[in-house]
């Protein structure tokens, strides 16, 4: 099935959700990426746009998937395939956070797709829980390796270590609040306009942080990060995945 492209990306995607709109095939369209982050879009920002099909009538609108253009981007899924993608222990957990912000432009299942959506868009109590289990004792060993490279002379593969330590801080923030880890791209923007609670988290405290670790993996600045994070997590009930590293953590808080 080929798209014309209009003579902006607006004239693309009001023509194709007429076309997607008119097909029985369609479940529902839902809009992400930086079009619904407001002040995100430039100039040079296209259209994500996710087309859901019914389960039970495949649309000819299956070989759209994956479409890419400078005005349109299509994901095409069934009903089934929406109701898991992004979702843990999925290899397209990754797409977890385009649905956060996403909007709604068509729901044809009496509010089913609109319930979906919207389950994706927080963690439940106890995915947040897990999730912050798992991050957290990913973080503490890689903070861990860290240290101790830089405790026994080997600056450089610290660094390394240190750098690989900030997604999995970041995945513990945002878990700790049962949010979803942003993209890179949307991280200042979330810190600015969702704020995390509290003011070390904020963009003015936090990515100083992630920079300097992403720059030189500065261990004093590793041991302050952690120490905020500690506290966090013992305060939200995490207190036996820190518990299981033992005496480990010390070189966690001093030097």
């Amino acid at each position: 099935m080929h798209i014309v492209l209009g003579d902006t990306p607006e004239d693309t995607l009001a023509a194709f959700t007429a076309r997607a709109a008119a097909d029985p095939g369609v479940a529902g369209l839902v809009l992400s990426g930086s079009r619904v982050h407001a002040g995100m879009p430039t100039v040079h920002s296209d259209y994500d746009l996710h087309v859901i099909l019914r389960d039970e009538t495949p649309a000819a609108l299956t070989e759209l998937d994956r479409f890419r253009s400078a005005h349109l981007d299509l994901v095409v899924i069934t009903l089934a395939e929406f109701r898991t993608r992004g979702m843990p222990g999925r290899p397209d957990s990754f797409a977890r956070y385009s649905y956060v912000h996403a909007e709604l432009l068509l729901d044809r299942l009496d509010g089913t797709v609109a319930r979906i959506l919207d389950e994706k868009r927080t963690l439940g109590a106890e995915e947040a829980r897990a999730a912050v289990d798992g991050w957290l004792d990913a973080y503490v060993n890689q903070t861990y390796r860290s240290l101790k490279s830089y405790r026994d002379g080997r600056p450089a593969m610290g660094h390394l270590d240190a750098a690989e330590s900030v997604p999995y801080a970041l995945e513990v923030l945002f878990a700790l609040h049962r949010r979803v880890r942003p993209y890179n791209k949307y991280l200042q923007w979330e810190l600015e306009r969702n704020p995390l609670g509290e003011r070390r988290w904020d963009a003015e405290r936090l990515l100083p942080v992630v920079r300097r670790l992403l720059a030189d993996g500065d261990p004093h600045t590793q041991r302050a990060l952690f120490a905020g994070i500690e506290e966090a997590a013992r305060a939200a009930g995490h207190h036996e995945v820190l518990a299981s590293w033992g005496t480990d953590l010390n070189l966690l808080r001093h030097p």
